[in-house]
């Protein structure tokens, strides 16, 4: 495997969204104060309650007499305000305002602690098996801890689940009408620097230093047109020395995992994996696969020495409804090395037979 560059911070994990694949890491289980990479949770219960129905991003909020005395990083809004969703959401996001995120947390659950309650249980229901949450803004409090493996976790679900709402983390300024003209700068600097960047978040305190999550997308040959042919990656870095530092460790990261590696799509979107037998089916065939198709990170020059091998129960027996999890396909280089194993899924629902066929079905397997 190619040599990861050397990386000033405590810890670090680049991730090939695309591939699911962890490209390096160093330290990604070592529990570290998140700070406001905390914000990450914190959007995800937004965004899922305006999935869900329960708020909207025009509605207006309250600002309490808790959220305008946050300390730290603020939007500037007080009691007099009451600030649409949107404008709320765009200040705890790119001005990482501690006023802007209790204000969220209040008007979605009733009160910060229900809201932390959430947060816990999104996490455990996420995997994040390694984190706990003691506020939803991220200042230093006993117990209040992630990992980056944690942080890679969220970033590439909250991507995932939200797609529509990420835009807000590639916003580079922004204030809300009536408020200071300070602190309107997005301090993610790669937003500034690299254009293939477009999130996601920023924190520091003294305890945890400073902290990026960064996620870019960029044109890559061979996985196909538009968006189809794009290859995101996200890089957690934690623990850097200043701003700067984290900005310039987090693109050495990126730009070694688009040089260093290279993207094959192994399976189109919507592609059949395998076909194996089915029994006591209507269908004599399952098509096993992923809907979104099979891209897999490798060395660069590595490409054209895959081998590919489908793991799966023996016999199938239906019924199998469309997403059920069955098999695995393991991917590995021509010399053994492994280089992914990825869940297969029914791609169509397969029905139970009717009795003669399951009868006679049920016949030809005791014969085998």
């Amino acid at each position: 495997m190619p040599q990861a560059p050397e990386v000033a911070a405590k810890a670090y994990l680049l991730m090939d969204v695309t591939s699911g694949q962890v490209l390096a890491a160093m330290n990604p289980d070592q529990p570290v104060e998140p700070a406001s990479l905390t914000k990450l949770m914190t959007a995800y219960i937004v965004f899922d309650a305006l999935k869900a129905g329960k708020i909207s991003l025009t509605q207006t909020m309250p600002v309490s007499e808790r959220a305008w005395k946050m300390p730290g990083s603020r939007m500037f809004i007080d009691p007099k305000m009451q600030v649409p969703v949107e404008d709320l959401i765009k200040g705890m996001i790119v001005q990482s305002g501690n006023d802007a995120t209790v204000a969220l947390a209040e008007g979605v659950a009733g009160s910060v602690e229900r809201f932390v309650e959430l947060m816990n249980a999104q996490a455990k229901s996420l995997g994040m098996n390694s984190t706990g949450y003691r506020n939803a803004e991220g200042l230093t409090e006993a117990g209040h801890t992630t990992t980056a493996r944690d942080l890679a976790t969220l970033a590439n679900r909250l991507m995932t689940d939200f797609p529509q709402y990420v835009p807000y983390y590639a916003i580079q300024r922004y204030r809300y009408p009536g408020t200071p003209a300070t602190n309107d700068t997005n301090r993610n600097l790669l937003l500034f620097r690299d254009p293939s960047v477009d999130g996601l978040k920023t924190g520091h305190t003294n305890a945890a230093g400073y902290c990026l999550v960064a996620t870019a997308r960029r044109q890559v040959p061979g996985l196909g047109e538009g968006a189809q042919g794009q290859r995101r990656l996200v890089s957690i870095l934690l623990g850097a020395s200043s701003e700067n530092a984290r900005a310039a460790e987090t693109q050495k990261l990126l730009n070694w995992g688009y040089t260093a590696f290279e993207a094959v799509r192994l399976f189109p979107a919507g592609g059949a994996v395998a076909t194996p037998r089915v029994w006591k089916g209507k269908s004599e065939q399952v098509r096993l696969g992923r809907p979104e198709g099979v891209v897999v990170s490798v060395p660069a020059g590595e490409g054209s020495k895959l081998k590919t091998e489908v793991v799966r129960p023996d016999p199938l027996v239906a019924p199998f409804n469309r997403g059920d999890a069955l098999g695995t396909l393991r991917v590995s280089l021509a010399n053994g090395s492994k280089v992914a194993e990825i869940p297969l899924v029914v791609m169509d629902t397969v029905e139970e037979s009717g009795v003669f066929g399951r009868a006679w079905d049920a016949i030809r397997l005791w014969i085998q």
